[in-house]
């Protein structure tokens, strides 16, 4: 859990306002809500956007993807329950701002990113805040490679039927995965989604997902792309 930023970094007022959101969305959990405070968000956003990093907004970035509002990742987060000791697996590094939030939080957080170029930056980004706990590799993280080991805790910025098998595959004993699973579609509607975290129990079988409220990212796309 390591980085040259930090809270203080933040004006009194500007922090206020952070808190404020984050509770308004729900967020309850104090650790995830300090460890959001920690990453300045405004060093993720795309130059042009700087301004409006600090709003509880997703802002877009390269390939078609977006910057979750800070709120927004807090309630991911807050359902992931990742602690001290956890070995994460994130899918969907985007501009890395999750990631740097997840190594606040975590022992070790690996990040794959399907958009090479997001990936680089992402990585230079994590280098340059000198947060040595999270790397971030190219690939598809529906696939992942079986030699990067098991994985206390696991998150997937994407909507499913089901998770991903491979995914699951490396889940370890008393982990937990989270991710949006479609609810069943409905004639003339948009296909809404609920944000999912399924457990392993220590016996290794997978118990009874349990809801935790609304998911707003979209469907999963599989394989590597170097831009959009």
């Amino acid at each position: 859990m390591s980085g040259v930023f930090g809270a203080d970094q933040l004006p009194v007022e500007a922090r206020a306002a952070l808190g404020l959101q984050l509770r308004s969305a729900g967020v309850r959990d104090v650790s995830v809500m300090r460890a959001i405070e920690r990453v300045p968000r405004e060093l993720f956003a795309p130059h042009r956007f700087r301004d409006l990093s600090n709003r509880n907004i997703s802002l877009p970035i390269d390939c078609g993807q977006t910057l979750p509002a800070a709120a927004g990742l807090g309630r991911w987060l807050e359902a992931l329950a990742a602690g001290p000791g956890h070995r994460v697996l994130e899918v969907g590094s985007g501009s890395g701002y999750s990631a740097a939030v997840l190594a606040q939080l975590a022992r070790e957080v690996v990040s794959i990113e399907r958009y090479e170029a997001l990936a680089i930056e992402a990585r230079e980004r994590l280098a340059a805040l000198s947060v040595d706990n999270a790397r971030v590799l190219f690939g598809d993280g529906l696939a992942p490679d079986r030699s990067l080991g098991l994985f206390d805790r696991i998150v997937l910025y994407m909507a499913f039927d089901e998770p991903p098998a491979a995914a699951l595959e490396l889940l370890a004993a008393g982990g937990a995965i989270v991710y949006g699973r479609f609810l069943p579609a409905q004639a003339g509607r948009r296909r809404r989604a609920r944000v999912m975290r399924l457990e392993r129990g220590a016996n290794g079988a997978l118990l009874a997902p349990k809801d935790c409220g609304e998911c707003r990212e979209g469907a999963a796309i599989s394989g590597k792309a170097l831009a959009l």
